[in-house]
């Protein structure tokens, strides 16, 4: 984070994409986008553009890492060598490294591991474009592909970060902000039950400050939780569809 607080990220109190303090970039989201995956997630969110395939629960190779009582969870987070300004070495980098191990951690919260033992739960998150808030625009993709692929869950995680911007506290940092303001707050939470999985700070942040930035990365969160729940209604609405005209059809 920059401690340069003379940048201009604010102009008239609009952010330099023109939204205000406490809005959400635009987001789509799409579920079932993938044939060969038993779940899979297409997801937008400002520029970012996210696509997240699961596969399982399924026997674990190598046999000897399985767990006789609970199935584990894999997360293979990536950036496509396209994805960022610079053409990126296809070599997995230390953050994705990180990221895919604070993914893995956040969603163990959520599953019911101990349905299957000696299993696995594999997930590939793979950032097509990448432009601020990746990590918690995949953990809400991974979330809706594991709901997609019919795993039981407690709920939806869903993610968004806040931040400090020219001492003001901003929700959903793109790119500039996330590299060039005074502070990052990534927080994820089961929305229906309050549970915060994830939550990490870079950056000065008051304690009034970040008392501030849970009350609305809550108040966001809320609002993609819905997207997230409409876009699961979506395919079980096609799927009825589709039965019903077949229903007709005989």
């Amino acid at each position: 984070m920059s401690e340069n607080k003379n940048a201009t990220l604010l102009e008239n109190g609009l952010r330099l994409d023109g939204r205000d303090l406490h809005e959400l970039r635009p987001i789509s989201m799409k579920t079932g986008v993938l044939d060969r995956a038993d779940g899979s997630c297409y997801l937008k969110w400002g520029n970012n553009k996210i696509l997240c395939a699961v596969y399982g629960p399924r026997e674990l190779h190598p046999k000897h890492l399985a767990q006789p009582d609970r199935a584990i969870v894999r997360v293979e987070y990536r950036l496509a060598t396209f994805s960022v300004n610079e053409r990126k070495s296809p070599a997995p980098r230390r953050r994705e490294y990180e990221l895919s191990k604070i993914i893995t951690e956040s969603l163990n919260h959520i599953l019911f591991l101990e349905k299957f033992p000696n299993g696995t739960i594999d997930v590939f998150i793979t950032v097509l474009d990448a432009d601020g808030g990746t990590r918690c625009a995949a953990l809400t993709a991974a979330s809706l592909g594991l709901a997609d692929a019919g795993i039981p869950m407690k709920g939806l995680v869903t993610g968004c970060a806040v931040g400090k911007v020219e001492d003001k506290i901003v929700v959903d940092l793109s790119d500039v902000e996330d590299k060039d303001g005074q502070g990052d707050m990534p927080v994820a939470m089961v929305y229906n039950t309050g549970e915060i999985t994830l939550l990490q700070c870079d950056g000065k942040f008051t304690a009034e400050e970040i008392t501030e930035g849970l009350k609305l990365a809550k108040e966001a969160i809320g609002k993609i939780y819905q997207m997230q729940r409409r876009a699961l209604l979506a395919k079980y609405s096609q799927i009825a569809e589709s039965y019903d005209e077949d229903e007709e059809e005989e």
